[in-house]
């Protein structure tokens, strides 16, 4: 690399930053660290991976720093960990530790360069909003080098709490078409984290870090002879953006916990969106029971509202036992409808929180919960379970197991709608570092209940994906990309979310109502078709035909699953915009490309760049929906761009497959459904 940089970053109180700064980068001890050696490790079963760790140390300061990188698979991707251990006689009080630090390569001058950094943001409705910025804009020439000091400054995403992926998200890349070269990354944290670029005098950096001082109140005594490990970062290579996510993406593959659900991706029936809505009752759910059955759905998921007996629920939540209300037969007499028609039953759970009028609240004692000098943390009248407190644990287990033997339960939505902030502040050195701990139980928690229950299938869900980060996904079978309740709003984070996960685990609401137009609910099914897909709406109140469109996009989206879990993403149409009129995902496997697209609003016409297929004879099939007008399409094999035009209604969506050409097959024929230019492309119905 042109520019140097610390492998490992080590702040602690009594050694700060030269010069003074909030970084992550630039401190003292990294400064003094020195290499010392390099120890390999051979791949074993239990630690996923070939290794090689390098160990620096700072005698003078009493500081052993182990940098441990791992490949797990085959992809141009790392997995990196640091271990710091304290060898001296005095303790080490530490700020931050970065699980990795590197500088970006290139010519030092000019500094920035061309480089370009990919940032994503979330909010609760709005996930998935991604966009590139020259990173000469966010790092500005400040002439430095008359000062003989490096900048104080860094473009920063953060997280505080245990909404993971509540605002910034942690993942990016780094673009630079000048080297041919991107730098992707992922922090694999449930908690607080941190990462950074920036720019000194002689070249840019990237730092990534788990939970910090100035971030989280992470602060974290290591006394001599004590050692700290951060959370695990993981980054790939590529000559693109489109080339490094790629890697990225198999990389998650390889990381995943074994499960037969990764291969299996059973079609799921909910019972929440735009439907029932968490009012459930046995009256309400038999109807959609036999039609999600007709519909082929394979697991049936009853949301939330299942234990509620006053139609008040929020603030009681905790016991997770039935109501008797709404189920006068019992559960019982529902879950067991669901497997005498073929589906697995499913149920809603919140496990981390209790409300503050719950039974629990009581039962539990007060180490079970998140508490700040002696008083519980409530947020959104709810209390936090502490699963470093093994009451905590015990109770949660003590759930699962229960409704898993009572019910048959093969299928949690485990929901999370509050972040409590930092962590509590009792058993730790800081708010923060219990914080971290807790984290940590709660991914050993799942762990837990997998070893239990190795073919439960667990949907992770936080306030739609408010905790949508690597080190859930790794262990959970699919995520919900969003509480999104509009349609027309939906394509973008559907598009957008192999960004951040595997395209068999983004889990997009297809909603479709009776009473839409075919083509409302061909949109809203493409949306489900573009990852794993996930279904909901009052199926039951929908004519024969409406029934039959959503029969036809279940029966893609079976003959989709066996491909999607070795697909890589692109995106033609560029990373989709949240207004922008057209929206697309390609989805690539060996044999060819998925391509969904939605049309939103604006002109019919528009132009997709597929370069990985430049020079190709192909032919460019409607895989849905079948039955209605097809698109007009000209696919330029010298350029790589397939021109497109819609349909004549205010919205439409087609998911289409895009394949070489049978030898031997002549020019498409429109009435194929081979999509092709005609005298009136994508005519009015």
């Amino acid at each position: 690399m042109a520019h140097p940089v610390p492998l490992a970053e080590v702040l602690t109180v009594a050694h700060g930053h030269v010069p003074a700064s909030s970084r992550l980068a630039g401190t003292a001890l990294g400064s003094r660290l020195r290499a010392v050696r390099c120890e390999r490790g051979e791949a074993d079963r239990a630690a996923r991976g070939e290794t090689c760790a390098v160990v620096q140390a700072s005698a003078a300061d009493g500081l052993e720093v182990t940098t441990t990188f791992r490949v797990v698979g085959e992809a141009a991707a790392l997995r990196v960990e640091t271990t710091v251990t304290n060898t001296g006689t005095a303790p080490h009080v530490l700020r931050s530790v970065t699980s990795l630090a590197l500088g970006l390569g290139g010519d030092p001058a000019p500094v920035v360069g061309d480089w370009r950094v990919l940032v994503g943001r979330n909010d609760w409705l709005g996930e998935g909003r991604w966009a590139t910025t020259a990173l000469a804009d966010l790092l500005p020439a400040i002439e430095e080098g008359l000062t003989g000091h490096d900048p104080r400054g860094s473009f920063v995403q953060r997280s505080h709490g245990t909404w993971s992926t509540g605002a910034d998200l942690p993942y990016g890349a780094l673009v630079s078409a000048e080297l041919g070269l991107t730098w992707a990354w992922q922090v694999e944290h449930n908690g607080a984290w941190r990462w950074e670029v920036g720019q000194d005098t002689d070249g840019c950096w990237l730092a990534l870090a788990g939970p910090t001082d100035v971030d989280s109140g992470w602060t974290r005594v290591l006394a001599p002879g004590e050692s700290f490990t951060t959370v695990p970062v993981s980054v790939a290579l590529g000559a693109d953006l489109e080339a490094a996510l790629g890697e990225m993406t198999e990389h998650r593959r390889a990381s995943r916990r074994a499960h037969p659900d990764n291969q299996g991706l059973a079609l799921v029936f909910n019972d929440y969106m735009n439907t029932i809505d968490g009012d459930p009752t046995t009256e309400r759910l038999l109807p959609l029971v036999t039609a999600a059955a007709e519909a082929g759905a394979e697991i049936f998921c009853i949301d939330a509202g299942w234990y509620d007996e006053t139609g008040d629920w929020w603030d009681s939540v905790g016991e997770w036992l039935p109501s008797t209300t709404r189920f006068p037969g019992g559960l019982a007499e529902v879950t067991d409808a669901i497997r005498a028609h073929g589906m697995v039953p499913g149920l809603w759970l919140e496990p981390e929180v209790v409300g503050v009028r719950s039974p629990v609240a009581d039962r539990l004692p007060e180490e079970a919960f998140f508490s700040r000098h002696g008083v519980r943390v409530v947020e959104h009248d709810r209390y936090h379970l502490d699963l470093r407190h093994p009451a905590a644990v015990a109770h949660l287990d003590a759930v699962v197991d229960r409704l898993v033997a009572d019910f048959g339960v093969g299928y949690f939505k485990l929901d999370y709608n509050i972040d409590p902030a930092t962590g509590p502040d009792r058993d730790a050195d800081s708010t923060g570092d219990a914080l971290l701990a807790h984290n940590r139980a709660h991914l050993a928690w799942l762990d837990g209940v997998l070893d239990r229950h190795p073919d439960l299938v667990l949907e992770n869900c936080g306030s739609g994906a408010m905790r949508m980060d690597p080190a859930m996904l790794s262990r959970l079978a699919l995520q919900s990309t969003s509480d999104q309740q509009e349609p027309w709003r939906y394509p973008p984070i559907a598009a957008a979310a192999p960004l951040a996960l595997l395209p068999e685990q983004a889990a997009s609401w297809a909603y479709p109502q009776p009473g839409m137009s075919p083509e409302e609910s061909a949109f809203c099914l493409v949306t489900g078709l573009a990852g794993r897909f996930y279904l909901s709406g009052f199926l039951n109140r929908m004519t024969s035909a409406e029934q039959a469109l959503v029969v036809e996009a279940v029966e893609a989206a079976k003959r989709l699953r066996k491909d999607l879990p070795s697909t890589r993403p692109r995106w033609p149409g560029g990373l989709p915009g949240w207004d922008d009129p057209w929206v697309s995902l390609a989805l690539e496997d060996g044999a060819g490309t998925t391509l969904h697209v939605w049309h939103r609003a604006g002109e019919r016409s528009h132009t997709l760049s597929l370069p990985h297929l430049r020079g190709q004879d192909l032919e460019v099939q409607t895989l849905f929906p079948a039955g209605l007008p097809a698109w007009g399409s000209t696919w330029d094999p010298e350029t790589g761009e397939l021109a497109l035009v819609a349909t004549d209604v205010p919205v439409s969506a087609r998911t289409f497959r895009i394949q070489p050409r049978a030898e031997g097959r002549g020019n498409p024929s429109p009435s194929g459904h081979d999509v092709v230019s005609d005298e009136n492309p994508g005519g009015k119905e």
